[in-house]
């Protein structure tokens, strides 16, 4: 798990080391080749509409998880539409041409679905390794028992003699 944790810090540092000077290379090429001010205006241009999309789909994705959680389906595809559209919105803030690129991939409804498998595929290695919710459920032991009663029926230690335990669930209407 340390080496997994080391190879993904090495892959971040170089990603956020690289990306900079490759997009400085994309914003020259595109200032060279249509003019300084064009480049920038586009910039711009493409800020704009990334965060008109992103608030959009982003309003899409809340509303696709908010059904699923009140028709009472599992969410797994709107949760990661979700999380795409998160990361794909701060890849359109950052300023270059790149960026702005894989970001819209990731916004599109479209193009979200090629990602959608990666990054579920992602989610699950890592709840396999033992990170996360899952560690906890298996650590977890259940007993039909109430839980304050030990094995031979008596009360636990918490609670005092004679105290009465009522158990019950709350419904929020």
């Amino acid at each position: 798990m340390a080496a997994r944790r080391g190879r993904i810090g090495w892959a971040m540092f170089l990603f956020f080391l690289v990306m900079p000077v490759i997009e400085v290379i994309v914003i020259i090429m595109v200032g060279r080749r249509i003019g300084a001010w064009q480049t920038l205006g586009l910039l711009v241009l493409w800020s704009v509409v990334g965060a008109w999309l992103v608030k959009r789909q982003w309003r899409t994705a809340w509303r696709g998880l908010r059904t699923a959680l009140q028709t009472g389906k599992m969410p797994a595809r709107e949760l990661t539409d979700a999380a795409l559209v998160l990361i794909g919105g701060a890849l359109l803030f950052l300023p270059g041409f790149v960026t702005d690129v894989l970001g819209l991939l990731l916004v599109l409804p479209f193009t979200r679905p090629l990602a959608r498998p990666l990054l579920q595929a992602a989610v699950a290695r890592r709840v396999l390794a033992g990170s996360g919710f899952a560690m906890q459920a298996t650590e977890t032991t259940y007993d039909s028992r109430p839980p304050h009663q030990q094995q031979d029926g008596r009360a636990a230690p918490g609670n005092a003699a004679g105290e009465e335990i009522i158990e019950g669930e709350i419904v929020d209407d």
